[in-house]
C-alpha cells in the first residue's frame, strides 16, 4: 500500500519533515546517511538543511541526500542502474540542448518561413514562444501527430495556418535536433524521471526514500512519488492536504481550486484522503500551553483559508459558516492575520519594508515578502536600503537593468544610432565609461560636449554632425573635438558590424571588444573592469552561452541585431552570492511553500498579478489545447491557490496590496474577495484590517519633517551697480511681472539651459513666421502681385529649411502656415490700397531719464511700423500665440507696443523722424487655426498710452535704484507670466503652494 502522509499547512513544513525524519531514524545521527530525501527545488534542499541543525539543536548530524525533483543526478542514476542493463540502455541519450542554442535554431526554421517574421529579433521572440510549446508538450508527455485532428471545419481559417507553421516542431525541429546530437531538456528530465521511477520499482534501495513538499502537478513527478510511495521504505508527504472539507467539495473541486493537482495524485496513488496521516505529531508534553493556543489559532485560520476557497459549486455552504466557530479564530487577532490596502504601490512598498524593518528588533526572527510582482520587490528592496538592510531576492535582477547589462546595450545603441546625441551623453555618463583614459576626465568632457554642440537645436547626422557643430565654435574646442574622435574610433568597428550583413557570433564578438574598448581606463583593462562583479560575471556567463549557440547562425542585417540582442538578454538575471542579509529574503510563491519563517507578507494581491492572468497561447486556442491534452490555464492559478493557502497558515501573516497601481484602481485579488465575504458572514467584518492604519500612518510619517516651515519668497537685493540700465520693451514686461527673472539673467547671467537634440518648438515656429512674413513684406512693399501667395509660401520654405523633412512639422507647422499665408494675403491686398509697409522687424532705442538715477537705454526690435494715408503710423506685432487683454496693456503689465510707439515718437527709429505722429496699434494673431489669422487692435489713445507706459517704466526705474527694492518673483499672481525659465529657481512651488494657509 502507498506510503503517503501529510503536514498540515499551519506546521513548519521543513521543521516536522526533520523531525519526522530523525524520529524515524530513532535519534541515531548515523542512520541520516541512508536517507535520500527529494524536494521540489534547491531552495527547499537548503532550507531543510537548516532545519535539521534546529531540530537537532546544534548537534553534529550527518545530512541525508537531498535532491531537487527536477534536477536529478545522471551520473549517480547511471551507476544504480548497473544492476539493470536493458534499463540503462534506455538512458543512453543525447545530451540537453542549451536553452540559447535552441532558440536560435527556432529562430533560424522560423526566419525560413516565408512572411512570418519580419526581422530577426521578431523571428527569435516566435522561436520563444515554440520552446515554450515544446516545453509543455513534453512535459505533459504528449505527442504532436496529434495536431492535424485538431481544427474541425468550424474553425477560423487562421487556425489551419497556425498549425501548418507548427509543422516545424513535428518535421523540421526533429531534424535539427539530430544533426545537433542533442534532446530537449524538458524531454531528457522527463527520462531521468521515468527511469529512476523505473529503476526504485525493480530494485528498490536500502535506505527510505522520502519525497516531500511536491504537489505531482506534472505527470514524470507524479509517476516517481507513485514510485516513491510504493516502495518497502518510501513515503510521500504532500503540503497542506486539506482534510477538514465536506466530501461534497472534494468531489467538486476544479483546475483552479488549491488542492486540485493534491486530489489528482492522490487518485492516482489510489489513497483515500481521510487515510492519510500526519507526517509527524509533536506530543502535548512539548508543547507549552502559550505555544498551544497559538497553534489553535492558526488551524482556525487554516480552516478559514480553506472556506474562503471552496469549489464555486459548493459555496451555498456559506451559509452554515457558524459551524466554524468565532470564538476559536484566535489567530485573526493583529498579531496573527492582518490586511493593509494601501493608496498606492510605493506606500504598499513602504508599509513591507517597515514590517520586515520590525522583523529584525527581534533577535533570531526571520521574515520575508512572498510576491510574484518584480515592481513591488524592488521597491522594497530600495526602501530597506536607506537602513543599510542588503536583502535577499530569490528572483535575482534581470541583467539587463545592472550597470553592466545598461552599458552592452548603451554601446550598442550608440553604434547602431550612428552616433545620436542622447544615445552618446547616455554612454558616456555611464560609470564604466572610461574611453582608456581616467573615468573623470573622460565624463568632464562629455559634459564640455554636452554645453556646447548638444543643448539646443539637433546638431547634424551623427558624431561627424557632431564635429562640424563644434568646429563651427571656434578653434578653442581642440579637446571636445579630440574626445568625439575619440569615440568615434572607439565604436567604428560595431558600427561597421552594424551597417553590413554579418554574422551573429562575429557580431557579439565585435560588441564585447568594443564594449571592452570603451570601458577600459588609464588604470584598468576593459575586462577587468567589465567581468570582475556579480553582473559581470553573469553577462559574460550569458556572452559564453550566446557565442558557442551563435556558432553557425545565418548572416542578419546589421540593424536587426539591437533587438535580437535584446531579446536574447532577456533571461538572463544576476544573483549576488554574498552580502545580503541573514535573516529577510523576498521569495517567489514556489520558493516560500517550504520556507519557514515568523513573518510572511503577502504582497502585490491584486487580481492579474496574484493569481495571475493566464497568458494568451498563440498557438493554440483553449479548445485545442483541450483537444490535444494540454492543461487549461487555470491550472496555474490552483497552484497559486495552493501557495496561497499554505502561507496563510503562517505564524504571522501579512496581506498587502495597492488600491491603485501607476494611477489606475486595481481590483483585489479573488482570494481577498473570498476571504472577505467569508468573514463578513462570520460577523468578522473588518476584524484582519484592524492593524492597517497603524502601518499606513508610520509610512506615511516616515518622510514627513517634524516641522514644515514654508521658506518665504526670495528678495535678493544686488547692489545698484549690479542692476540692469538697458533692457528691451518685452524684458520691461518681464521686469513688471517677474523681477526676479531679471535678476536672474542680468545680474547672475543664469541662462536656461536648451533641450539636448532639440526639435523646434513653439518660440521656433514664431520666428519662422516671423522670418518667412519679413521677407515677403521687404520683397513687396507695394500693391502685390497675383501670384503673392505662392511668393510668401516660398519664403516659408526657405524660413523653415530643412525643417520641413520632419513629420511633424511637415504634418502640423506648415498646414498652419498655409492658411496663415492665405489669410495674410488677402488681408494685405485690401490694406495695401491706402497703406503701406515702412519697417519691418527693425531695430530701435530710446534714453529713458528718470529723476536722480542713471539714464536707461530702451531697446525695441519692431515686427512691423506701416504709413497710413495721412502719414500718420501703425506699430504691428505679430503674435503666434495668445495676445494680451487691454486691462493688462493700460495697468501697464504688457508695455511692448506702447514703448514701441513711444520710441518710434522719439526718432528711435531709423527712417522716422523725431515728433512722428503714432495712431495705431495691433496685434496680429497668427495662429494658422480657424480663423487662420486675426487682426486685434489697440483701443484707447496711443499718444496717452505711450506717455503712460513711459512713466510706468520710470516709476520701475526709479524703484529699482533703490538698493533696498527687491527683486521678487512674480509679485502680483493675478499678473504672473505665463512662461517663465526661472520659476524652480526662485521655488515657486514652494513658497507659493500655501499661499493662505496655516
Amino acid at each position: 500500500m502507498a506510503q503517503v502522509f501529510t503536514i498540515s499547512a499551519e506546521r513548519p513544513f521543513v521543521d516536522d519533515l526533520a523531525a519526522g525524519i530523525l524520529d524515524r531514524c530513532g535519534g541515531d545521527p548515523l542512520a541520516l546517511t541512508a536517507v535520500t530525501v527529494l524536494l521540489p527545488t534547491r531552495r527547499a534542499c537548503r532550507s531543510l538543511s537548516e532545519a535539521f541543525l534546529r531540530v537537532g539543536g546544534g548537534r553534529v548530524l550527518l545530512l541525508p541526500r537531498l535532491l531537487p525533483i527536477g534536477d536529478l543526478d545522471a551520473e549517480a542514476l547511471d551507476l544504480t542502474l548497473e544492476s539493470l542493463p536493458d534499463l540503462a540502455a534506455s538512458l543512453d541519450l543525447p545530451p540537453p540542448i542549451s536553452s540559447a542554442r535552441r532558440q536560435l535554431l527556432l529562430t533560424r526554421a522560423v526566419l525560413k518561413v516565408q512572411g512570418l517574421a519580419a526581422t530577426t529579433a521578431q523571428a527569435a521572440q516566435l522561436a520563444a514562444d515554440l520552446a515554450r510549446l515544446l516545453d509543455q508538450v513534453q512535459t505533459e508527455r504528449l505527442g504532436f501527430e496529434r495536431l492535424a485532428t485538431l481544427v474541425p471545419e468550424d474553425h477560423a481559417e487562421h487556425w489551419r495556418a497556425t498549425l501548418q507553421f507548427l509543422t516545424l516542431l513535428t518535421e523540421v525541429w526533429p531534424q535539427m535536433l539530430a544533426a545537433e546530437g542533442a534532446m530537449d531538456a524538458a524531454l531528457y528530465r522527463d527520462h531521468l524521471l521515468r527511469a529512476q521511477a523505473e529503476a526504485w520499482r525493480r530494485a528498490p534501495p536500502l535506505g527510505p526514500v522520502i519525497a516531500a513538499g511536491s504537489t505531482g502537478s506534472i505527470p514524470g513527478t507524479a509517476e516517481l512519488l507513485a514510485a516513491v510511495a510504493n516502495l518497502p521504505n518510501g513515503a510521500v508527504v504532500l503540503p497542506g492536504l486539506d482534510q477538514d472539507g465536506d466530501q461534497a467539495s472534494w468531489q467538486a473541486i476544479e483546475e483552479g481550486h488549491p488542492q486540485y493537482n493534491l486530489a489528482r495524485l492522490l487518485e492516482r496513488l489510489e489513497v483515500e484522503r481521510e487515510a492519510v496521516p500526519a507526517w509527524w505529531q509533536p506530543g502535548r508534553d512539548r508543547l507549552s500551553g502559550a505555544e498551544a493556543v497559538i497553534l489553535a489559532g492558526r488551524v482556525a485560520r487554516r480552516r478559514l483559508v480553506a472556506e474562503a476557497l471552496r469549489p464555486a459549486a459548493t459555496t451555498e455552504g456559506w451559509r452554515e459558516l457558524a459551524a466554524l466557530g468565532a470564538e476559536s479564530l484566535d489567530g485573526l487577532t493583529q498579531d496573527g492575520l492582518t490586511r493593509i490596502d494601501c493608496p498606492t504601490a510605493q506606500e504598499e512598498a513602504v508599509v513591507v519594508a517597515l514590517l520586515l524593518r520590525q522583523v529584525l528588533e527581534t533577535p533570531e526572527a526571520t521574515g520575508f515578502l512572498v510576491t510574484p510582482d518584480r515592481d513591488l520587490a524592488r521597491r522594497v528592496a530600495a526602501v530597506l536600503g536607506r537602513w543599510g538592510v542588503e536583502i535577499d531576492d530569490s528572483a535575482g535582477c534581470p541583467l539587463t537593468e545592472t550597470a553592466v547589462g545598461s552599458f552592452l546595450r548603451l554601446t550598442v545603441a550608440l553604434a547602431a544610432g550612428g552616433g545620436e546625441p542622447l544615445d552618446l551623453l547616455a554612454l558616456a555618463k555611464h560609470p564604466l565609461t572610461a574611453g582608456g583614459g581616467p573615468p573623470a576626465e573622460f565624463r568632464f568632457l562629455a559634459r564640455a560636449v554636452e554645453r556646447t554642440a548638444l543643448r539646443g537645436p539637433r546638431p547634424g547626422e551623427g558624431l561627424a554632425g557632431i564635429r562640424t557643430a563644434l568646429m563651427a565654435q571656434g578653434t578653442q574646442n581642440q579637446a571636445l573635438l579630440d574626445w568625439v574622435t575619440r569615440v568615434e574610433v572607439l565604436i567604428a568597428p560595431l558600427v561597421r558590424a552594424l551597417s553590413e550583413r554579418t554574422p551573429l557570433a562575429e557580431l557579439l564578438r565585435v560588441h564585447v571588444a568594443v564594449a571592452e574598448s570603451l570601458a577600459e581606463s588609464d588604470d584598468s583593462s576593459g575586462a577587468d573592469r567589465l567581468w570582475r562583479r556579480d553582473d559581470g560575471e553573469a553577462a559574460a556567463v550569458l556572452w559564453s552561452e550566446l557565442f558557442n549557440a551563435a556558432l553557425g547562425f545565418p548572416d542578419l542585417p546589421g540593424r536587426d541585431y539591437p533587438a535580437l540582442f535584446e531579446i536574447l538578454a532577456a533571461a538572463a538575471v544576476v544573483r549576488p552570492r554574498h552580502g545580503r542579509h541573514p535573516r529577510l529574503s523576498i521569495l517567489g510563491p514556489l520558493e516560500a511553500r517550504m520556507v519557514h519563517a515568523d513573518l510572511v507578507v503577502l504582497g502585490g494581491l491584486n487580481e492579474g498579478t496574484w493569481p495571475a492572468e493566464p497568458a494568451p497561447d498563440p498557438w493554440l486556442s483553449r479548445p485545442m489545447r483541450r483537444t490535444f491534452g494540454l492543461p487549461a490555464p487555470e491550472r496555474r492559478i490552483g497552484l497559486s491557490a495552493h501557495d496561497f493557502q499554505q502561507l496563510a497558515a503562517a505564524p504571522r501573516v501579512v496581506l498587502t496590496r495597492a488600491v491603485r497601481v501607476e494611477g489606475s484602481p486595481s481590483v483585489p485579488s479573488r482570494w481577498l474577495s473570498r476571504l472577505e465575504t467569508v468573514l463578513r458572514a462570520l460577523g468578522l467584518d473588518g476584524r484582519i484590517d484592524q492593524g492597517a492604519a497603524q502601518w499606513l500612518t508610520w509610512a506615511r510619517a516616515l518622510d514627513e519633517p517634524a516641522l514644515v516651515r514654508p521658506w518665504p519668497a526670495p528678495e535678493p537685493r544686488p547692489p545698484v551697480a549690479a542692476r540692469p540700465t538697458r533692457l528691451s520693451v518685452t524684458q520691461i514686461e518681464t521686469w513688471r511681472r517677474d523681477p526676479y527673472a531679471i535678476y536672474a539673467r542680468h545680474i547672475l547671467k543664469l541662462e536656461k539651459l536648451e533641450p539636448i537634440a532639440a526639435d523646434p518648438g513653439a518660440a521656433e515656429r514664431g520666428e519662422f513666421i516671423h522670418q518667412a512674413l519679413d521677407r515677403f513684406v521687404r520683397a513687396y512693399p507695394g500693391l502685390l502681385p497675383d501670384d503673392a501667395l505662392e511668393s510668401l509660401l516660398g519664403s516659408g520654405r526657405e524660413a523653415f529649411g530643412a525643417l520641413l523633412a520632419q513629420p511633424d512639422v511637415w504634418a502640423f507647422w506648415w498646414p498652419r502656415f498655409e492658411r496663415i499665408a492665405a489669410w495674410f494675403v488677402a488681408v494685405e491686398r485690401g490694406r495695401r490700397v491706402a497703406i503701406r509697409p515702412l519697417l519691418t522687424e527693425t531695430e530701435g532705442e530710446m534714453v529713458v531719464r528718470a529723476d536722480g538715477v542713471k539714464p536707461f537705454r530702451l531697446k525695441a526690435r519692431a515686427d512691423r511700423i506701416d504709413r497710413l494715408a495721412d502719414g500718420a503710423l501703425m506699430v504691428i506685432d505679430y503674435k503666434t500665440g495668445s495676445v494680451p487683454r487691454l486691462a493688462e496693456i493700460e495697468l501697464g503689465y504688457a508695455p511692448q507696443l506702447p514703448l514701441e510707439a513711444a520710441i518710434a515718437m522719439a526718432g528711435g527709429f531709423a527712417g522716422i523722424a523725431a515728433g512722428a505722429r503714432v495712431e495705431r496699434l495691433a496685434f496680429w494673431r497668427l495662429s494658422g487655426g480657424d480663423p487662420p489669422g486675426e487682426e486685434k487692435p489697440v483701443k484707447g489713445d496711443v499718444a496717452q498710452l505711450a506717455i503712460e507706459a513711459l512713466a510706468g517704466l520710470k516709476r520701475l526705474i526709479i524703484a529699482f535704484a533703490d538698493p533696498t527694492t527687491p527683486y521678487r518673483s512674480q509679485p502680483d499672481a493675478a499678473y504672473a507670466p505665463r512662461y517663465t525659465d526661472y520659476a524652480h529657481l526662485a521655488r515657486v512651488q514652494e513658497w507659493s503652494a500655501g499661499v493662505g494657509e496655516e
